[in-house]
């Protein structure tokens, strides 16, 4: 027998999991396949630091997930830009933009046990646990059928497949659907730093010619750290011992924040961006990563994953109430059209400012200060920056704005 259902998610990661969350109580047969067994945490859920912009904060507020945050979070009250060796500087206030906080950071871990708590409420979804997708069988019925791999070889049928598998996406790939790939030849180190003085609600993202570092105010006292270094140097950057690296992060960032006291463990992901030429397919859909991943600099990966799955979440709602297909062409558009405008400011920006600010030359450095002058001098261009920010950009979801998605 091969169980039909009206929504397959495949990938139980951050994206993923928000999506079956929002379709709680949809009335939908919703499933999840997840590569991670029931024991284990997806390999997702690490040390990392997640900078949780204010439209996500109140949408995961909505769908029961903040408040299953065992550590506290670290509000983001001003973010301060600069780049080592350029005059010029921004700093941005959220109350000057009526906020109390552009967004919060996240430890990754807490944030995937928080998840995990939520779902093991979630009634009516079915979980495949450490269970892989490996391909498509013929299409039967108006459904997808999707072979999948666990203890045994098991088949679903998906009314809707929703590809929530990361950058390097099977679903993806079994759909055809092509990429263009960007690699920045950076390697960005991630880890948990102390430092003389503690963190003030400051987000720090200092710019340099090997990538970013960024500073970031945690909520346990400590800073979240992401350092950026050119890949050729990045055997010999994670050879260091603590002293050798923080006197190599001090360097980088400077001694806004007094002496770099200690470190700990670190984690190392390389900066390359993919974007899939095409986030739908027949009755399938991309969301998260497997749709776009892109440089962590200005901190909108997750952000604008999450706003790809609340919009799928609002079409799914609002389908099921009329009795519509879940997998239909005009639902697609629809995701399609509804996410262009935000999908594609974010990427554009994001690959822009990450190009612009590793390019070494003195006249590009002209260029920069001046375009920081520029930022700091104008208020409406500042607007539409921390606008963006925050998540508010394009067609922003209902749950962002402190709604549901129904």
């Amino acid at each position: 027998m091969t169980a039909t259902h009206d929504v397959v998610i495949i990938g139980g990661g951050l994206v993923g999991a928000s999506l079956a969350i929002a379709l709680e109580g949809s009335g939908l047969d919703v499933a999840m396949v997840e590569a991670a067994p029931a024991t284990a945490m997806p390999a997702v859920f690490d040390e990392r630091n997640l900078s949780f912009a204010d439209a996500t904060v109140n949408a995961l507020t909505a769908l029961g997930v903040m408040q299953r945050l065992r550590a506290p979070t670290g509000a983001i009250v001003r973010i301060h830009v600069s780049r080592r060796g350029d005059f010029g500087r921004v700093l941005l206030e959220a109350k000057d933009h009526g906020r109390e906080a552009f967004g919060q950071v996240v430890v990754a871990r807490d944030f995937g046990e928080a998840l995990e708590s939520r779902l093991s409420d979630v009634t009516g979804l079915e979980r495949h646990r450490g269970t892989r997708f490996t391909g498509f069988a013929p299409d039967a019925d108006g459904c997808r059928v999707l072979e999948l791999a666990g203890e045994g070889p098991l088949r679903l049928r998906a009314r809707l497949v929703v590809a929530a598998d990361g950058a390097a996406s099977g679903v993806r790939d079994a759909l055809g659907i092509a990429t263009t790939r960007h690699d920045y030849d950076q390697v960005l180190t991630v880890a948990r730093l102390t430092a003389a003085r503690a963190p003030d609600g400051t987000a720090y993202e200092r710019l340099g010619d090997d990538g970013p570092t960024a500073l970031l105010p945690r909520g346990d006292r400590a800073w979240g750290l992401v350092h950026g270094v050119a890949a050729a140097e990045a055997q010999a950057v994670q050879a260091l011992d603590d002293a050798g690296f923080l006197a190599r992060v001090q360097d980088a960032f400077g001694w806004r924040l007094g002496r770099l006291r200690s470190v700990g463990p670190r984690s190392a992901y390389p900066a390359v961006a993919v974007r899939a030429a095409a986030t739908v397919a027949a009755r399938a859909v991309l969301v998260g990563n497997a749709a776009q991943s892109i440089h962590p600099v200005g901190a909108q990966g997750f952000n604008l994953g999450l706003r790809d799955a609340l919009i799928l979440a609002e079409l799914l709602v609002s389908c099921a109430r009329e009795g519509g297909d879940p997998g239909g062409d005009a639902l697609l558009q629809a995701h399609g059209a509804r996410r262009r405008e935000d999908r594609g400011r974010t990427l554009d920006f994001s690959h822009g400012l990450a190009r612009l600010t590793s390019n070494p030359g003195h006249g590009a450095s002209l260029l920069r200060g001046a375009g920081l002058v520029a930022l700091a001098a104008l208020p409406g261009l500042q607007a539409a920056i921390a606008g963006g920010a925050m998540g508010y950009r394009g067609d922003v979801p209902a749950a962002c704005r402190g709604g549901g998605p129904r």
